[in-house]
């Protein structure tokens, strides 16, 4: 099972302030614990939204609306995320528990998301044939 730990944003991530020296050191050992363990598939903070470009579809079958960064509403924003793989949503759980206050200050908050499965999603075997494949090809692919 595949869970994605959503940091939230918070007013000083959107005005880019960078963690301290110490917060990184607690996420780079929480992330060695997740690697050790066996089950990291992704760890990335990303840039404030006001790097952002948001594409919205506000009416079916017509053009996509571009709409650049900052965003408002900081509560709804998220400013990295961890991926992870494991055998239950209690073991889930259990990581997210042990993330640090990923912004520091009692701000932090992590949204806990499980990630559907191509076989949750469909079960025409054409389809969950390309998507095996499409994974098998990125999983080849040499790292840039």
């Amino acid at each position: 099972m595949k869970f994605m730990m959503v940091v939230k944003a918070t007013k000083d991530s959107e005005e880019g302030k960078m963690p301290s020296q110490e917060l990184i050191d607690a996420m780079a050992r929480y992330n060695e614990e997740l690697v050790r363990a066996g089950v990291l598939l992704a760890a990335e903070g990303l840039h404030p939204t006001s790097n952002a470009i948001q594409i919205s579809y506000p009416e079916p079958n017509k053009k996509p609306i571009v709409t650049d960064g900052p965003f408002t509403e900081a509560k709804e924003l998220i400013a990295g995320f961890t991926l992870i793989e494991v055998k239950s949503k209690e073991e889930a759980i259990e990581w997210a528990m042990r993330m640090p206050d990923p912004h520091g200050y009692g701000q932090g908050q992590i949204e806990l998301r499980q990630v559907f499965e191509a076989s949750e999603l469909t079960d025409d075997e054409t389809a969950l044939a390309k998507e095996k494949q499409l994974r098998e090809t990125i999983a080849s692919k040499p790292k840039a």
